[in-house]
Order: C-alpha cells, then structure tokens, then sequence
C-alpha cells in the first residue's frame, strides 16, 4: 500500500470520541479514518481505544499517516496507549490537558460518541475557530456567529462537509 506523501503544509483531520471499544460509533469511525487516508489528509487522535482506535486503522490500513496526542509520559505508558495504528505519537504527559492540543491542532474536527474529554475538545476548537463536524451529537447553538459547528447524521455527510471545508481552507 503507497503511504501519504507530506505536503508542505498537509490538511490535519482530528476525529475525536470515545475510547470505549464498544462504542456504536466505532464502524463509523473506521469509515471516516478511511476517507480522510483516501484524500491525502493526516488523520490526528487522541490515540487510545474506541473511536480514537477505529479511526486510526481505518487510516493506516488505507495508506495515510496518523499523529497520536497521548495523555501519558513515553517512559510511563498508559495501557492502550498509543494503539497500534499510530505512526507518529506525541507523548504529552499532560492527561486531559492534552484536549487542548488535539483540539487546536487541526484544521478540522469531526466529533463522535464520547463524554466529557470529547465535548471539552469540542468547546475548545470552536473557541479556536476550528470548524467541527458533529456526527450523532447533539445540536450546539452558540450565540457568537464565529462558531462553526455543523451537526450531521451520516459518514457521507461528514465527508462531504469536510472536503466541503477543505476548499474553504485552500482559499484563505
């Protein structure tokens, strides 16, 4: 399989949610790791289980490059952590606090089955002005126009909003 080649300056997906292996999200998380190896964009995660896992393979198996954000020190591993689709990861030592570099990072964050580390990834990146794609979540209405949160219900609509806000991103 033909690995990503790095662009200067390459497209960063962020696919945040759970970390739970039994989430129903899981398959759509596979999917969407597929698409953004597909296009040529690095696929970022928070590098464990779940969502985060799911993602990642479903990347690394179609060729495309996958950075990791992981809460623990190197020498100290969290069990789980990094998956073994991780190509690049980033020991952070910083546990939650970490949320802030997943979230700042990329261009774009699609958001899926998680609890609290996910919504605050949510909150931070709409702070940052990085568009987020809510895929199964719940409708956030912010008063600031300056947020960007579309909120889809399948694969194909996630896809479409990103390569949709990718041609966005290249004007700029």
């Amino acid at each position: 399989m033909p690995r990503v080649s790095i662009r200067r300056k390459p497209v960063i997906i962020g696919i945040m949610g759970s970390h739970k292996n039994d989430s129903p999200a899981v398959k759509e998380a596979y999917a969407l790791g597929e698409a953004v190896a597909h296009r040529g964009y690095v696929l970022l995660t928070g590098g464990g289980g779940g969502v985060m896992k799911a993602a990642s393979e479903g990347a690394h198996c179609s060729g495309g490059l996958v950075i990791a954000i992981l809460p623990s020190e190197k020498k100290r591993p969290l069990k789980g952590y990094p998956n073994e689709f991780v190509d690049i990861p980033i020991y952070t030592g910083m546990y939650d606090a970490r949320n802030i570099i997943n979230a700042k990072t990329p261009d774009i964050i699609i958001a899926l089955d998680g609890s609290a580390g996910t919504l605050s990834e949510i909150a931070i990146a709409l702070k940052s002005g990085t568009p987020v794609i809510g895929l199964h979540c719940p409708r956030i209405d912010l008063v600031d126009d300056d947020y960007e949160f579309i909120s889809v219900d399948t694969v194909n609509e996630a896809v479409q909003n990103v390569d949709d806000l990718v041609k966005t991103l290249k004007k700029e």
